[in-house]
């Protein structure tokens, strides 16, 4: 995974001002980073692994709201893929967020929640052009122990596509048995997935916080230097 460097900038549509038509935006006209989280739920995850993962995704929330400038620029929503691909939480501002009730149960619909997750980030940029807010280049932010038991390489095109045309920055990462050759199918070239080292979660999601914080705190059109992973196993 390649993680140096995150250029945030407004994205290849250009933006329009029209005056605020939401009172969200109205109340924060700060740049956004978005960054979607799709968490694998299935079956495989039950026990320790979605507890641990449920502990993560509450430190990443508790480390972005402590930063007010993070807590206002980082939106975060949550896709998960177990029992179906799941909205448990929309946009929201790190101030704001509510980490949702994790449960495990089912199989790994990834393709489909891919799919969901580039839906839903394509209409809330959009938003943010309608509403003439600056934003950087959203994240994708995958988390699987498993393989995707639908179609999943539709989805694939489209990520690489998105990826490729400066969308946003897609991250992979495997934990456990993960089919890591099927998520280098899925992942951009240039940035391959990774296997997470034991159920280091909340080291993932502090490393993650972190990253969005950084980028919150740069300017438009600025390049900034991320820190090592060091969660990460050379296990595959």
């Amino acid at each position: 995974m390649q993680q140096t460097t995150q250029t945030p900038y407004v994205d290849d549509a250009p933006v329009t001002t029209t005056g605020f038509s939401s009172v969200e935006f109205a109340e924060n006209p700060e740049p956004r980073c978005a960054c979607i989280l799709l968490l694998d739920t299935s079956g495989s995850m039950q026990g320790e692994p979605i507890a641990q993962l449920t502990l993560g995704l509450r430190s990443f929330k508790d480390e972005l709201a402590a930063d007010p400038l993070a807590s206002k620029r980082v939106e975060i929503a949550v896709v998960t893929f177990g029992d179906g691909a799941q909205l448990l939480a929309d946009f929201a501002d790190a101030g704001s967020f509510e980490p949702p009730a994790l449960a495990a149960g089912g199989l790994t619909p990834m393709g489909a929640a891919i799919r969901d997750a580039l839906g839903r980030l394509a209409a809330r940029k959009e938003s943010y052009r309608t509403n003439g807010i600056a934003y950087y280049r959203p994240w994708i932010f995958l988390i699987t122990d498993g393989e995707p038991t639908d179609d999943y390489l539709a989805a694939a095109q489209e990520v690489r596509a998105g990826e490729e045309r400066g969308a946003f920055s897609f991250y992979a990462v495997g934990v456990n048995n993960a089919n890591m050759t099927k998520l280098a199918q899925i992942a951009p070239p240039k940035r391959p997935p990774v296997k997470l080292d034991g159920m280091r979660f909340r080291d993932l999601f502090v490393w993650l916080s972190k990253s969005m914080r950084t980028v919150s705190r740069s300017s438009v059109g600025d390049k900034v230097k991320l820190e090592p992973l060091g969660w990460t196993t050379t296990q595959t």
